[in-house]
């Protein structure tokens, strides 16, 4: 499917969503529900609060389903009910990591690092089903390496492999995302987001 392919189906989703179509909501959700996820799991460190929280924004979208006009229009009222959703459950925290000190100053001040969060978030999302592509090894190695945060050294040792074959694994698996990324003509913002999410592995 290509992109005018793309943007006429979601025109019509658009209509049907406006319409109270209960199918129409299921098609964003299964479109942005991961993203969100993984938006709000990054802030809050906490899966239980992130689910509920990305939960209740697609209530509240459902709410208000004949006021939007297009796609973009939900995605940027599920962001932003995310994040503003996310900021109240930290505020609420007797006690918040640094982590989140950074994110709670950040994103109350600057909102170019709102729009970072919300491509990083997109990019995971992406990543997460590129991912699910690759054959077996390099599957695990990279999820193991950028997924869970895990050093080459460590992963070689879970699965009593070479440091090398892990970087093997992971340059095989690195350039096959980005090979599948170009061929389905993402954005440079995403694009360039994976480069900078590869770096320094």
């Amino acid at each position: 499917m290509d992109v005018q392919e793309i943007k006429d189906a979601q025109e019509q989703w658009i209509e049907l969503f406006r319409e109270g179509d209960d199918r129409a909501l299921a098609y964003f959700f299964k479109l942005y529900h991961k993203s969100l996820f993984y938006f709000s799991y990054n802030l809050l460190d906490d899966e239980a609060a992130a689910q509920e929280i990305v939960s209740d924004c697609f209530i509240k979208l459902w709410q208000k389903h004949a006021d939007f006009q297009t796609s973009q229009n939900i995605k940027a009222f599920l962001f932003i009910s995310c994040r503003n959703a996310c900021l109240n459950f930290i505020r609420q925290l007797k006690a918040h990591t640094a982590s989140q000190e950074r994110y709670l100053s950040e994103m109350e001040s600057d909102e170019d690092t709102n729009d970072y969060q919300i491509i990083q978030a997109e990019l995971l999302q992406l990543v997460s089903h590129e991912m699910d592509a690759l054959p077996e090894k390099m599957r695990v190695v990279f999820k193991s390496l950028y997924l869970d945060g895990k050093s080459t050294n460590e992963v070689a040792l879970e699965l009593n492999l070479s440091v090398q074959t892990v970087r093997n694994q992971k340059t095989k698996a690195i350039e096959a995302i980005k090979n599948s990324l170009l061929r389905k003509g993402i954005s440079l913002g995403i694009y360039l987001a994976f480069l900078l999410f590869i770096e320094g592995k």
